[in-house]
């Protein structure tokens, strides 16, 4: 990929956000975060859903997360310490261990809880750290949303995740407002594209007359190979890199890297 980020001492930290589920959101933040680990970006991703399914994604077994997001964000542990490496180069993990289910209600009762992921995220080295964020909007996203410089989007090419689009788009303005200055909608990424279905042409057709240029050119597609890949603890985009799916991920990164450049460039 030609279109490589500049070289800059913070990371760009983007959450992966929709409130409503069973949109392609965990898949989209573990194969865009491959995707640009195989590109030759320094990505951390952080399992922020209790579901752990991010973790699960990447191959790391629910016995062995025993330190993850939770002991970051409620015993304040260091980052550094418990970050780990996974079977791709450049890419590392924050896994989501057991504790973080209950991390919701344990947080309504902690100093600056809602900028307790933003603190522990301070020296984090990387690139792009990208935050796989729960279906929900409680305590654990509107931590992701504060720390975040930036939200993206993914949009199930089905009727009625329109109506989730519009409030998760509500919540970032909200938040701007009230608790981070710089959140902004990063871009919508299409999912679950089925070119045999005439319903998610309509859906891609009134998603980008409404959005215009925040909807990503890249589409996802309905993929089997997509739907195999978390089962062997792979992303997509090293299980079968030749797949549609796959080759749908690496566009999208090479399109976020240049979306990405052009955002450094005009700031």
């Amino acid at each position: 990929m030609s279109a490589s980020s500049p070289n800059v001492s913070r990371p760009r930290i983007l959450a992966v956000a929709n409130q409503k589920g069973g949109v392609g959101k965990t898949t989209t933040a573990v194969n865009l975060a491959a995707a640009l680990a195989t590109a030759g970006e320094r990505v951390l991703l952080i399992d922020l859903d209790p579901q752990g399914n991010a973790s699960t994604g990447l191959g790391i077994d629910r016995e062995d997360r025993a330190t993850g997001t939770y002991a970051m964000l409620l015993e304040g542990i260091p980052l550094a310490t418990i970050r780990r490496a996974t079977n791709i180069a450049n890419l590392s993990i924050l896994a989501a261990d057991q504790d973080l289910a209950g991390a919701e209600i344990e947080l309504s009762g902690v100093e600056r809880r809602e900028f307790r992921l933003a603190d522990a995220l301070a020296d984090s080295p990387d690139s792009f750290v990208l935050i796989d964020c729960p279906p929900s909007l409680g305590l654990l996203t509107l931590n992701a949303l504060v720390a975040a410089d930036a939200v993206l989007v993914p949009l199930q090419c089905e009727f009625f995740a329109l109506e989730g689009i519009s409030q998760i788009v509500r919540t970032i303005e909200r938040v701007r407002t009230a608790l981070n200055p710089r959140l902004r909608l990063q871009g919508i990424v299409l999912t679950m594209f089925d070119r045999r279905n005439n319903l998610s042409d309509l859906v891609a057709a009134d998603a980008r007359s409404f959005f215009g240029a925040q909807i990503y050119e890249t589409v996802i597609p309905r993929n089997i190979r997509i739907a195999e890949s978390p089962s062997h603890g792979k992303p997509v985009v090293t299980y079968d890199d030749r797949s549609p799916g796959a080759q749908a991920y690496m566009r999208l990164a090479q399109e976020f890297l240049i979306r990405e450049r052009d955002i450094r460039t005009t700031a």
